[in-house]
């Protein structure tokens, strides 16, 4: 039985087990919305004194200074007046260290204040050097991944005269309809928070005003990857406590990470847009999290409260977002334009004005444009940092390691001797474009090793790697597979290269079948009627329906879109260079129609059970698993996992708890395991997920190695959500499990809670201490 320590008794027992240098958590805290105090520095006071409106609302506008695929393109002799003028306070869609520095010194020596400008681009997974896309390096399940990928990406972007960058995408997805899941971390918010950190430590480094760095930008704020029925910008229509359980974790671990900035979310939650969300940005991101970067709306966003339905007018819409607390707005000019007439019905405003100014001015001073505003502008350097040799071999390092064996019979894989005649199938294959995925930066198809390039180019002696199309993604024409049909049939063996092309995954391209394209399906099927062993690669942006591969493939792949090092990261592992160690940041459905699946959904009063003959909750028509689970991948090497160690067997609110697990590599080759801890609370006061993730880490094993990890837990990463900021920690039982995914848990030990306490911080944000000895 657990115990419950209701809201009103929360500031009773927070000393015991708050962390010391957290606020208390009161009542008022609880149940009001709180006002942040904020202090600025002494030249941004000076400057909020000195500034007039107009200048005022110019910092808060931002505007393209082009488009993605036409950079710079309106940065035309009349930008540059409205430069003098500040009207502006940064641009988007530009680049480059010589216009750059033009418009910065204009901003410097030729404006009355000489406030500097911010360039921003979205440097998602790369600027020249493109890595894997995002959901494909979550797939590495090693953060250190991400944050190498991000630091070079702030590296090449820093020496393109940016300062700023719209990533990480942090957004939970657990329905693969929605097209933007291929730019985020997965479906698990512990996993995610993860991710989260070590992307803001790339992109920002330890100081934001070196010039290798750039400020993080963490997006969507709210719930923008649970739109209903994965229909890109749609309503989240979520219980509280799904928002702060699920949604909100890697927000808050990114704020505490010290993320430069936040970009509020296009859609709605229950109605309320999170441009106009005045609890989530003022009461919950500032006021209880102690956020204290800037926030930007997403493109157009805040004269899209119009359309929302919360405003009548593009004065409404500005005073709602400023309200809010919304720094700057991206593109839609409202601020610009409309936020005059409503703080003059509404003075009030102008302290909220005040406040936006001096997050924006702050934003600046810390990358530290005031004081070296040029420092971003030096063209030798830009020409030297691009798309390096080295760059290029850590592309190709996290590539590889963001492959994910989703089976592999008969140890199809690795090909090695006696493979001579490989028959490379589908249109994919040398399909360079598709390997830069969505949001590619200053990315070119030319800078591409395309699979099928790699396949050639890395094949070890002996084998006669040959080629045949087959079909395109897109294209209704299947005359091609007759071709590939013959090529397979006198291979040794086949690689059938089929998914979907980059622009069927990314903004706006949410879909409603998850199957692949009929072109795709139909090639697949007369490759593998040929009767001939088959490896399928798949390229996605996305997981896919992929029953009949599943039951017919020998092996399977799961590639994703890996970037500039595309073909040679395939080559290492197909030709057993490299043992894969991917595992699914998010599960794979047998069919659109079980989409959304999650591992750590509620078992409800009635589980889901495999007997058709009980009532449980399932599908009839399909097994109650998917087909291939949230945190699965297979390895060349295979791993047992000894006995859980509790170093105490029970623990207070305040206290830690160690579990150690010996874990050895019983394969005949090196290779890595991620090893998984998931927890359960079986009895407390509301229902809980069936299982919850809590930590992982990947280790490298020599053949015959054992390896023993240990995760240092806290009570608070137990905790049940109670109320924004009120996390209760409850007495009892925790079962706690390790294992290679959340459907293989190989050991299970029990935790006793000895007490009762509160956490003012996410449970899934919180990080689990992790030794490898």
């Amino acid at each position: 039985m657990k115990l419950h320590i209701p809201a009103l008794a929360a500031a009773a027992v927070l000393a015991a087990c708050q962390p010391v240098d957290s606020s208390p958590v009161t009542e008022s805290i609880a149940l009001s919305q709180a006002t942040p105090v904020e202090t600025w520095s002494p030249r941004v006071t000076r400057l909020l004194a000195e500034m007039s409106l107009a200048e005022k609302l110019g910092q808060l506008n931002q505007v393209a200074g082009g488009r993605s695929r036409n950079l710079n393109s309106r940065l035309t002799p009349d930008e540059l007046d409205r430069v003098r003028r500040g009207e502006i306070g940064s641009y988007l869609h530009v680049a480059g260290a010589a216009p750059l520095g033009e418009l910065q010194r204009v901003a410097v020596e030729e404006s009355r204040l000489g406030i500097p400008l911010m360039f921003a681009m979205d440097v998602v997974h790369g600027y020249r050097t493109i890595f894997p896309v995002p959901i494909a390096m979550a797939s590495s399940w090693d953060p250190a991944d991400l944050e190498a990928a991000s630091r070079i990406a702030a590296d090449e972007a820093s020496a393109a005269g940016l300062h700023w960058t719209f990533a990480p995408m942090i957004d939970i997805a657990r329905d693969p309809r929605w097209g933007r899941i291929v730019e985020g971390g997965g479906s698990d918010p512990y996993l995610g928070s993860r991710l989260a950190v070590a992307q803001v430590a790339g992109f920002q480094g330890g100081d934001l005003a070196a010039g290798a760095t750039i400020m993080a930008t963490a997006k969507h704020f709210g719930a923008y990857g649970a739109p209903t029925g994965g229909r890109d910008y749609g309503t989240a229509d979520l219980s509280e406590r799904s928002l702060h359980e699920v949604y909100l974790p890697p927000f808050h671990a990114a704020s505490a990470a010290g993320s430069g900035s936040m970009m509020t979310a296009f859609n709605d939650i229950a109605g309320v847009p999170s441009t106009a969300n005045e609890h989530l940005i003022d009461d919950v991101l500032r006021a209880r999290w102690g956020f204290e970067g800037m926030i930007v709306s997403d493109w157009n966003a805040v004269a899209e409260l119009i359309n929302h339905g919360v405003a009548e007018t593009r004065v409404q819409a500005a005073a709602l977002a400023l309200r809010a607390g919304v720094d700057m707005d991206m593109t839609s000019t409202v601020f610009a334009d409309d936020l005059a007439a409503a703080i003059e019905a509404e003075p009030a405003l102008m302290a909220d004005l005040d406040r936006a100014v001096a997050h924006v001015l702050t934003a600046k001073e810390r990358l530290g444009l005031f004081d070296t505003p040029m420092a971003y502008h030096n063209a030798q350097r830009e020409a030297d940092v691009m798309l390096t040799a080295a760059s290029r071999a850590e592309a190709r390092r996290i590539a590889a390691r963001s492959l994910v064996l989703l089976q592999n019979r008969n140890d199809t894989l690795p090909l090695g001797e006696g493979r001579g005649r490989i028959a490379v199938i589908g249109a994919l294959a040398e399909d360079a474009s598709t390997q830069l995925g969505s949001w590619r930066a200053r990315g070119t198809p030319d800078t591409v090793i395309s699979l099928l390039d790699g396949l050639r180019d890395e094949s070890p002696d002996g084998f006669d790697v040959r080629y045949a199309p087959g079909t395109e993604p897109g294209s209704d024409d299947l005359s091609g597979i007759v071709a590939a049909v013959a090529e397979a049939e006198a291979a040794d063996h086949v690689i059938l290269v089929v998914g979907e092309d980059y622009d069927l995954s990314g903004e706006a391209r949410s879909r409603s079948d998850i199957f692949m394209p009929a072109s795709q399906r139909a090639l697949a099927s007369a490759i593998l009627d040929t009767g001939r062993p088959v490896t399928v690669v798949l390229v996605s942006g996305r997981p896919l329906a992929i029953p009949d591969i599943a039951e017919r493939a020998d092996a399977v792949l799961a590639s994703w879109m890996l970037g500039v090092e595309a073909g040679p990261a395939l080559a290492d592992v197909i030709y057993g260079r490299i043992s894969p160690a991917g595992r699914l940041p998010v599960s794979f459905p047998r069919t659109t129609g079980q989409a959304p699946f999650t591992y750590s959904e509620y078992p409800g009063g009635r589980p889901a059970d495999p007997d058709l003959s009980r009532d449980s909750n399932r599908f009839h028509d399909l097994p109650i698993t998917p087909l291939y689970a949230f945190g699965h991948g297979l390895s060349y090497a295979s791993f047992e996992y000894g006995a859980i160690e509790l170093d105490r067997p029970e623990v207070a609110p305040g206290e830690t708890v160690r579990l150690s697990v010996p874990v050895t590599n019983t394969g005949s080759r090196t290779a890595d395991e991620v090893v998984q801890l998931y927890m359960r609370d079986p009895v407390a006061s509301v229902a809980r997920p069936r299982i919850e993730l809590r930590g992982f880490v990947r280790v490298e094993l020599a053949a015959g190695e054992t390896r023993t990890v240990t995760f240092e837990l806290d009570p608070a990463q137990f905790a049940i959500f109670e109320a924004p900021g009120v996390w209760r920690i409850e007495a009892g039982a925790i079962d706690l499990s390790v294992g290679a995914s959340s459907a293989d848990l190989r050991q299970s030990a029990r935790l006793m809670i000895s007490g009762v306490g509160i956490s003012d911080r996410p449970a899934a944000a919180i990080a689990t201490r992790i030794e490898v000895n």
